[in-house]
């Protein structure tokens, strides 16, 4: 007899996925239960330690249910269970900042998961009656309110066998989803024929998954590196070394690349599930996401339709498109984006932000709660952007002004918080009296103790404001405050503490991630395996530094399918980016060169530059270089585009013309990455300068960090994120096999051995040049293409 498949899930995910009820509503603060903060878990500790000898903390309890076809987990730990000679007592304790006496009776929710461990340790120990006790935690006070109540053991089993009933169809559907699914893969061949390196590549993820590592893979444009992780990927669902795929990218275009792969395999009769997660601002129905049932009529009773909608929605379709998911809203009278989240967990392939899965304040909890283990394959698409990303997201920093603003705002309401504000704001006052330009901190515990009041306060002011425009203000502020602490309370040898005093007058206190690979591994460790992949992953050590812990970490260099002849690369010497070396002659000169590399061929080019004033600059005497001619066309990126505009900029690269088109756009700026002008819809890319970061605080700060540790500091924190954006300027000409194009670099700096060191090997053959005998260079290439050689 075969044996039956194992569901698991945890009382948590089981409590709050089938007894979700009622409105969503973003107005509430948050509740600030033991999740939200890692304040919540020491007092817990805390709280279990002061309990006395009888009092067994952390006990880990599961229960398997026979159903059809299948046995169902249900796991978790009960936080405490009280043995004393006449009773038994299962201990949930929860900590919160809201003041205790507005906690009138346990929340369904909370106590639900009471009551599971209850039936589970009443039927594991056999007793007839067993009691529940909630314990609610103030984490400023740790002043402690209880609920207790008692139940009979066949009371509690009836409530249980139902909550585990509701769920049973879900479970089902997932062990004959699998199957079916798994079932289509076993046909399922690599679609297109293999390009030189992309068989190496494909074999390279797939064995990197096998053996549960980490895979950094450098590939140039070209390679076709998405298909080519994601096959691999699928298979191994299929022979169950992994449950689901996250595909994270931070661009837009490489989210619909990564749709097409997906699609092209559905071709072979595939069964798979992939959802795009789009941003709620997109895909929200209103004019403005604000998820309350007074604002948004799909908010009120949302959570009482909302698994009806999922379910219809997995069990008859596999198309989880945005229309898709948009329709499915719609008839369920439903929010479009919590929808996606809830139909994200059942489905095969997830692709998303990075911030889905890293952001401590945006992760989706649903597969990311701590200390879940969940099998994930992470694809993790233009890997490079992931160092800044993860600095971002694992950094945080509070202002002097915004604290005295929130002050002025809440002072005649709410006199006591607005104390406690002013007790903050003088400790800034004192750090802002020391501080001429930055200043590093050992610690600032001591801000935090008081924030942690503040926070308290602010729970208590919410509950009670009435102003609509009030609260938004404080509630932006209310979580500026929690992500402040939630980092504060993550902090360790990767982290400067710092104040600063802004051009504009504003004190900063700033927590910066200096290297996020400790925290993004928190996440990583959830997941079976992770492949890094990229066109510009140089140096390799670098990203591997910055995005892993790991020291035994795969890594692999794809080669480029691309014809060298079909590409002419030059490095203009005469020339420099320095602002030592800067002024009229200089600029002048740049606007030569521009022009010599777009009259050798009439075409469409991209010339990149370090920063918008030294666009505007060169573009001025640009514009004298072409005066009174129509066979050039020239464009500039203005610094504040919005999505309407920069479309327009791109769709001008599309259009047929008679004339060249020299568009000018900043280096690592929206045009430097993840836009596709494959064949003649690009020619040509100049590159000035040599991409390296403005000087700032900031990165004089990892400089240094860098340095005490005999790292390199001015390679981490200027020369490679520099180099990297010369790369991607680079990547945007040659797009496919076919392509032909010149890549002009044009600074000196090139020259010198640190930068060469970063040159991916595809550049070999490189040329150097000089104003005065460039123009041979591009005539004699441009004539041996148009020989056909």
């Amino acid at each position: 007899m075969d044996e039956k498949e194992l569901i698991k899930i945890s009382v948590r995910s089981l409590v709050e996925f089938i007894l979700r009820e009622g409105d969503l509503d973003n107005r509430r603060s948050g509740g600030m239960d033991k999740d939200a903060m890692q304040q919540g878990s020491r007092i817990h500790r805390k709280i279990q330690r002061r309990m006395g000898s009888n009092y067994r903390a952390e006990v880990p309890l599961k229960i398997q249910m026979p159903c059809e076809n299948f046995v169902l987990q249900v796991e978790g730990r009960a936080d405490g269970i009280i043995e004393d000679e006449t009773e038994i007592t299962i201990d949930e304790i929860k900590g919160v900042l809201r003041e205790l006496i507005h906690i009138e009776e346990p929340s369904n929710v909370h106590l639900a998961q009471a009551k599971c461990y209850a039936y589970i340790y009443g039927k594991q120990e056999k007793l007839k009656n067993i009691n529940v006790q909630m314990t609610y935690c103030h984490l400023e006070t740790e002043e402690l309110k209880q609920f207790k109540q008692s139940f009979s053991f066949e009371e509690l089993e009836t409530w249980f066998l139902d909550l585990v009933g509701k769920y049973e169809k879900w479970a089902k559907f997932q062990i004959e989803w699998k199957a079916k699914r798994n079932a289509s893969i076993k046909g399922v061949e690599f679609p297109f024929e293999y390009r030189d390196g992309q068989k190496n590549l494909v074999t390279s993820v797939y064995r990197t998954i096998l053996r549960q590592k980490k895979l950094f893979i450098q590939a140039p444009t070209g390679v076709g590196k998405t298909m080519a992780t994601v096959f691999p990927a699928v298979k191994a669902i299929g022979e169950g070394l992994g449950e689901r795929i996250f595909y994270l990218t931070a661009k837009t275009i490489t989210r619909t690349v990564a749709e097409q792969a997906f699609q092209t395999l559905k071709k072979q009769d595939l069964s798979f599930k992939v959802i795009t997660l789009t941003a709620k601002e997109k895909i929200c129905f209103c004019e403005e996401a604000i998820c309350n049932p007074d604002n948004c009529p799909y908010a009120k009773g949302h959570f009482d339709r909302v698994n009806d909608a999922v379910f219809d929605m997995i069990v008859n379709s596999d198309d989880m498109s945005r229309e898709s998911l948009e329709r499915q809203a719609e008839k369920y009278q439903v929010c479009p984006f919590e929808m996606a989240l809830d139909v994200s967990v059942w489905v095969d392939a997830v692709i998303c932000d990075y911030n889905y899965v890293f952001d401590p304040t945006a992760h989706l909890k649903r597969f990311f709660a701590e200390g879940n283990k969940g099998g994930y394959l992470f694809l993790i698409d233009e890997a490079h952007n992931l160092v800044e990303r993860g600095r971002e997201m694992y950094s945080a920093a509070l202002y002097k002004e915004d604290i005295l603003e929130m002050k002025r705002l809440v002072k005649t309401e709410d006199p006591g918080l607005a104390r406690r504000l002013d007790e903050c704001n003088k400790q800034l006052l004192a750090l802002k009296r020391e501080c001429e330009n930055y200043q590093i901190l050992d610690g600032v515990s001591h801000i935090a103790v008081k924030l942690m009041n503040v926070m308290s306060g602010l729970e208590e002011y919410l509950e009670e404001i009435q102003s609509e425009e009030k609260r938004e203000q404080v509630l932006d502020f209310y979580f500026q405050v929690r992500d402040f602490l939630n980092i504060h309370d993550i902090l360790d040898e990767n982290y400067v503490i710092y104040t600063e005093l802004e051009r504009d007058g504003r004190f900063k206190l700033k927590l910066l991630c200096v290297n996020p690979a400790v925290n993004l591994q928190n996440y990583l460790d959830q997941g079976n395996s992770t492949v890094f992949f990229s066109a510009t992953l140089l140096p390799i050590h670098y990203y591997k530094k910055l995005l892993s812990v790991e020291k035994d970490d795969y890594a692999i260099y794809a080669e480029s399918s691309f014809p060298k002849e079909n590409r002419l690369l030059l490095l203009g010497t005469d020339v420099s980016t320095k602002y030592t070396m800067r002024g009229a002659g200089m600029y002048e000169k740049f606007a030569k060169y521009i022009l010599q590399v777009v009259e050798a061929k009439k075409g469409n080019y991209m010339i990149f530059f370090p920063s918008y004033r030294f666009m505007e600059e060169v573009y001025e005497y640009f514009q004298v270089e072409i005066h009174g001619r129509e066979d050039i066309e020239c464009i500039i990126q203005s610094q504040f585009m919005g999505e309407e505009a920069r479309e327009i900029f791109l769709e001008t690269f599309e259009e047929e013309r008679d004339n060249s088109l020299a568009g000018f756009c900043v280096m690592g700026g929206i045009f430097s990455e993840g836009i596709d002008l494959t064949a003649d819809r690009l020619i040509g890319a100049v590159i000035i300068g040599t991409g390296l970061p403005q000087v700032c605080n900031d990165r004089e700060i990892l400089k240094q960090y860098f340095d005490a540790r005999e790292m390199r500091g001015f390679d981490y924190a200027y020369l490679y994120p520099g180099m990297n954006k010369v790369l991607q300027s680079a990547g945007r000409v040659i797009r496919t096999e076919e392509d032909q194009g010149v890549i002009v670099l044009l600074d000196e700096r090139f020259m010198g051995r640190q930068y060469r060191e970063i040159f991916p090997r595809e550049w070999e053959g490189l040329r150097t040049c000089r104003l005065e005998n460039m123009k041979g260079h591009l005539d004699s290439f441009w004539a041996d293409k148009e020989r056909g050689n």
